[in-house]
């Protein structure tokens, strides 16, 4: 009820006014082009305190340490590292857009073998390369782990995920990835949540902008995923984009209801509408109940003392009234199913014989 409660809170909300805010135009695109890359990485935290890899379960790090001493001068021979302080982890990292070489970004390293913590650990300087095989960074230094793990012979403590943690800065730039964008003259705006609706806003308002700001129109919708730019001889891009940004629209919200069945979670779009349905929905509660009898056979007979079952099956059936749901407005259809007294799990069930009935105007997507 609480769940549904709040549900009603949000709906009303909505409907008064927040969901018809306008929004930024730099805040609903992004420039084609201009994103972010992955970057990945192999190599060893050291330091642990007995937490690393064992290495006769997980051979690939005892190869690693044998590689990495022969590299700085120390000759190691096969199968004489024993250490557990030491644990082989992948490193990942976004690389943003028009990042100058000698700039630092956060990395993320987890645990590739058995390790049971990177608490205290410190990453050993580690390429990171993009998909092109090329590397872009190299991160090194000591990992904030995410949790720690503590116990004994018969008990364990875990809170969080020990295994993994954060480097803050921990990845200098070593490659340029910049663009001079000011010379460049056609762009394409992509919007996060394309709709044609939206798309013809945002051509509409940079162009009555950039009539009295420029003295011609640069937008033009392409499709209902991206708008064209050109830009004017009169300005650069930087400053063009400073400009258009902070232009507003009002985006269209697509009728969607999206369900997480795992947690009982339901999230409805202001534009859900739903057309007059009548809906029964009860539950059905059987209980079993088992009760033995003992049979005692007559006195001075031959017969044996046996148990003989014996089953009790009740069934229960309530909360199984009809009711008319229309809800012309998310308020109404969110009040109306509250009115029902469902549980979120219960009201999940509902919208999706409603969706198969066809009287919900609405995406329904079940994750």
């Amino acid at each position: 009820m609480k769940a549904l409660r709040w549900l009603v809170t949000v709906g009303l909300v909505l409907l008064g006014g927040q969901a018809f805010a306008e929004s930024r135009i730099k805040d609903v695109t992004t420039v084609q082009g201009m994103r972010d890359n992955q970057l990945v990485g192999y190599g060893l935290v050291i330091g642990l305190a007995g937490t690393g890899d064992s290495l006769k379960s997980e051979p690939f790090t005892g190869i690693s340490m044998q590689s990495m001493l022969n590299k700085l001068g120390v000759k190691v021979e096969p199968g004489s590292v024993g250490s557990k302080n030491v644990a082989a982890v992948v490193v990942t990292a976004t690389l943003p857009p028009f990042i100058a070489e000698g700039s630092r970004i956060d990395v993320s390293v987890s645990s590739l073998g058995d390790s049971t913590s990177l608490n205290g650990g410190v990453l050993v300087m580690t390429p990171l390369v993009a998909a092109n095989g090329d590397v872009y960074a190299v991160g090194q230094g000591p990992v904030a782990a995410g949790g720690f793990s503590a116990g004994g012979a018969a008990t364990t403590v875990t809170q969080g995920v020990p295994t993994t943690g954060r480097i803050p800065n921990g990845a200098i730039v070593e490659k340029d990835n910049t663009t001079d964008i000011n010379a460049l003259n056609n762009f394409a705006l992509q919007l996060t949540n394309p709709d044609f609706r939206t798309a013809t806003l945002i051509e509409q308002a940079i162009n009555n902008y950039a009539t009295k700001r420029y003295g011609q129109a640069i937008a033009k919708t392409h499709d209902f995923r991206s708008v064209d730019i050109v830009r004017p001889e009169s300005v650069t891009a930087s400053q063009m984009f400073s400009e258009l940004g902070q232009l507003t629209v009002t985006p269209e919200t697509s009728a969607r209801i999206v369900i997480d069945e795992k947690n009982g979670t339901i999230v409805m779009g202001e534009s859900v509408r739903l057309s007059p349905v009548a809906v029964s929905h009860g539950s059905i509660v059987i209980k079993v109940t088992e009760q033995p009898i003992v049979s005692q056979p007559n006195p001075l007979s031959n017969g044996e003392t046996k148990i003989v079952p014996s089953t009790d099956v009740a069934i229960d059936q309530s909360g199984s009234n009809l009711a008319v749901l229309q809800g012309p407005t998310l308020e109404r259809l969110v009040m109306g199913l509250n009115r029902m007294g469902l549980k979120p799990t219960d009201m999940i069930a509902i919208l999706q014989s409603i969706k198969a009935a066809g009287a919900l105007q609405a995406d329904l997507i079940i994750q």
